[in-house]
This record gives C-alpha cells, structure tokens and sequence, in this order.
C-alpha cells in the first residue's frame, strides 16, 4: 500500500453538480438545495482511480461517514447531510463505479471495492477510527470493509443493508429503451422508486426523479450477487465495534422478514434495530425528519 503522504486531496467547486438537477423546483428552505450551497467537493487521487467525496460542517467536528445504495451517489443522502452536519463533519462518498468516483480494474462486485474503499478512509481519515452508516448496497460495502479493517470502524450503522439472506423474489422492474424522450424516462424514473424504494410516491418530485436518473445513468457496477446472500451473517463475527441497524418499517426489499434481523445479527455487538414508521427502502429520503433526528440521538 501507498504511504499515506503519497494521497492528492483537492477540494473543488460543487457548481458542476448544481447544473445537471432539478434545483429550480425547490424552494429556498429546502435542506436539499442547503446542501448545494454548503458542500464541499473532496477530490483523492489514488492507484485504484480518482474518488469523489462531498464534506459537509466544520471539519473541527468529528466525522460520520455516509455510504450510499446500489445505483447511487451521495444524493442518496442529499435529504440528511445538511441536519446531520449541525453536529457532525459529514463526508458523503461516491463509491468507486458510481457517481463520479471512477471504477477501479476487475471490479466486479461489493468484495472488490474493500482496497479502494480502504484507500479512501485513509487518505481523509490517517487510520483513526470513525463512525460510518452505510445505506443498502453501502451497508453491504461497510460490511466488508469492517470484517477486514475493524481499525477504521468507531461505529457502524447499517440502512436497509442486504447481504442477510432475507431479499424476498425479484420486484418487477421496468428498463430505459432507446428513443424514449425525457417524460417517458424520468416516468420509469418513478416507476421503479415506487416499486422498490419508497411506499408513498408523494415524496417523488421533479427533483427526485431527475436525481435518480442522474444516480442511474453514472452506475457502472451492473453486478450485485453478492447483496442477495447472506454473507454478512458471517462477516459480522468480524465487527469490533458497536453497530446500529435502521429499516423503513415497510422496505419491500424485505417484506415480512424485518423480525428476524435482530436474531441474525447475534455475532455482532448489535445496539439499537430500529423500524422508522411508514418509511419503504429509502428511510432517509421518504422520511428524512424521523430519520434525521434518530440517527442525531444515535451519534449523541
């Protein structure tokens, strides 16, 4: 491995990323258009490509870091990271192969982005201990990470996190064809997050479909076998530090399964299992409020 000197940090501009969303249809007291304005774009270079993270709050404050879902990128967590930085230095990361983070060679699955993911900790963080809560496909990510590197974990939160044998058939899901135009897009934009990541479509505006469109479009990880196993019953024996777990009550993704999370995860120091009420898979974007002020009491 590099020597952590060896790691380029630059911070950059957030305007490129205000151009290409919907930012017009939100009102000046959106904490999501907040996060624009506060943000700061944290650059690493690194032998596993370039890794994109975004800072929010006083760096002076101690660190929580945000994982996002299969498909995805910080904006995942674009509904959170302005309350969550009122007492914490958030850093929202692109995982390598999504957002704008690049995809490291023979990257195929989850288990493969351990050593970028490591890199990545290191260079911001120089080795010390930090909590992390890792959102679906992130929470998987995390996961491994911790099995491997228990050092680098203060505390784990896991989101909506697979990997714990308990995803139920494949939901029916609808694909983009060529010749669509921008309305039939962003309406299979909206069909999908019905289906599969909230349970009131009300929260669906133009901002969050243009959102998720964007988050798909830079999605270059297509293989994601590993979420449908049940591998983190075993990596769990691995985990040092305390862990939390955090489920929309009504995550399809699950449907039926949520009362066994807490006898599966029986290896691990597990603290708190908590069902946010009326939330489906995206807890923190449907419910933000609700999940905003757990998670702040969790950290406290």
């Amino acid at each position: 491995m590099m020597g952590m000197d060896s790691f380029q940090v630059n911070t950059v501009s957030m305007d490129e990323e205000r151009s290409w969303l919907a930012l017009h249809t939100l009102n000046a007291l959106d904490e999501r258009l907040r996060a624009f304005q506060i943000g700061e774009r944290l650059v690493i270079s690194t032998p596993h490509g370039q890794q994109v993270w975004h800072r929010f709050g006083s760096p002076h404050n101690e660190p929580l870091v945000l994982l996002h879902g299969g498909s995805g990128s910080w904006l995942h967590w674009v509904s959170n990271v302005v309350s969550l930085s009122s007492t914490r230095c958030v850093y929202a990361m692109d995982l390598p192969s999504m957002g704008d983070s690049d995809l490291p060679a023979g990257v195929m699955d989850a288990d493969d982005l351990t050593p970028a993911l490591e890199l990545g900790f290191r260079a911001l963080f120089k080795g010390a201990a930090v909590s992390v809560m890792g959102f679906s496909f992130g929470g998987l990510c995390a996961g491994l990470l911790a099995s491997q590197v228990p050092s680098l974990f203060k505390e784990l939160i896991l989101v909506g996190a697979p990997g714990l044998g308990l995803f139920g058939p494949p939901l029916k899901l609808r694909g983009l064809t060529p010749g669509m135009d921008e309305s039939q897009v962003l309406a299979v934009m909206k069909h999908n997050l019905k289906v599969m990541m909230v349970s009131d479509e009300a929260c669906l505006d133009e901002f969050t479909l243009h959102l998720q469109l964007k988050n798909v479009s830079r999605d270059r990880l297509r293989r994601r076998r590993l979420a449908r196993t049940d591998v983190m019953l075993t990596l769990q024996a691995s985990w040092t530090c305390p862990v939390h777990t955090v489920w929309g009550e009504m995550d399809v993704l699950f449907k039926g399964r949520l009362g066994e999370v807490q006898g599966l995860l029986n290896r691990c120091d597990l603290r708190t299992h908590t069902l946010i009420e009326g939330a489906g898979h995206w807890v923190m974007h449907e419910k933000s409020q609700a999940f905003n002020e757990h998670i702040k009491a969790l950290l406290n």
